[in-house]
């Protein structure tokens, strides 16, 4: 089996994979045979329908639909917001990415989402797209996640970052669920936090420009921000020796690296650690800050 890593920043980090996906493809050796690129995922600014994050890609969605395609990379658009309402599903700007998106050769491209009533009308509208339920959901009880595995629209659900080490429940899964797993790897965020739901639906607040308060992080550490190396500690972290010792053997092979608010400079720390063998490390540092398009601070 192979690790498919579905990487954060579509619109986020357009330059960084306008660097990253040649250098991918064509010295792939530099990187593990074991992994490839499931998908990219995000969405730009002003996304009304956007959730998880608030998005701040300013590239043209052309731009960015030609470079997933002419690398034969499935694009995820990140429409997670749990707050729509009907009168939302009108929105110009969504709909365009959806027509734009929906016929975007020669791989099918996905929608992340959590609302139902976004579901349907994509599915009806938009049925080219196949569907990835949001970790925004935070289905935090095993039961949740199985009933949530075992509905047809979804070709990948998102659990909450806490059932990532439910080997006893994971394991018992049958073949056809455990392949619909998409493991969220290296979340920062407070394993013990009671609010993540308020988290999200702030954001979700937010990208309906409605005025509302900031949500106010109860975490020890955010005083921090994130930093991969308090993620690495993390009880739910998932290392590249989990993923080949223990995930993959067991059937489980798409995994989620999150990260769209966060700067390139970082997102390449993950596309080492996380693809690139350690030899090779530092040539892919190279080939990347010696690319002159690119600002990585």
């Amino acid at each position: 089996m192979k690790a498919y890593y579905h990487l954060p920043g579509l619109f986020e980090f357009y330059e960084l994979y306008r660097a990253f996906l040649p250098l991918f493809r064509e010295r792939r050796e530099w990187f593990y045979d074991w992994c490839d690129i499931g998908s990219i995922y995000g969405a730009p600014a002003d996304c009304l329908w956007g959730g998880g994050r608030v998005g701040f890609g300013e590239e043209r969605p052309q731009d960015v639909a030609k470079l997933t395609r002419d690398y034969a990379v499935s694009a995820h658009l990140t429409f997670s917001n749990s707050l729509l309402r009907q009168e939302h599903l009108s929105d110009k700007k969504c709909n365009a990415l959806c027509a734009l998106f929906e016929s975007s050769a020669p791989v099918p491209n996905g929608i992340i989402l959590c609302s139902g009533l976004l579901l349907n009308y994509i599915q009806k509208k938009y049925p080219g797209f196949y569907f990835v339920s949001s970790t925004t959901k935070v289905l935090t009880e095993f039961d949740q996640l199985r009933d949530e595995l075992s509905q047809e629209a979804f070709r990948y659900v998102v659990p909450d970052f806490r059932l990532n080490k439910a080997f006893g429940q994971l394991n018992a899964l049958p073949a056809s669920l455990k392949r619909k797993v998409e493991f969220l790897c290296n979340e920062c965020c407070w394993f013990a936090c009671p609010d993540r739901k308020a988290c999200y639906e702030a954001v979700s607040r937010k990208n309906l420009g409605e005025d509302c308060p900031e949500h106010v992080c109860l975490s020890p550490l955010a005083h921090r921000g994130y930093r991969f190396s308090d993620a690495m500690k993390n009880p739910a972290f998932i290392g590249i020796k989990d993923i080949q010792n223990v995930y993959l053997p067991n059937g489980f092979s798409h995994f989620k690296i999150e990260g769209r608010s966060l700067g390139s400079a970082l997102i390449l720390e993950f596309l080492l650690y996380y693809m690139t063998k350690p030899e090779y490390q530092l040539q892919v540092r190279e080939e990347i800050y010696l690319s002159s398009s690119l600002d990585l601070f």
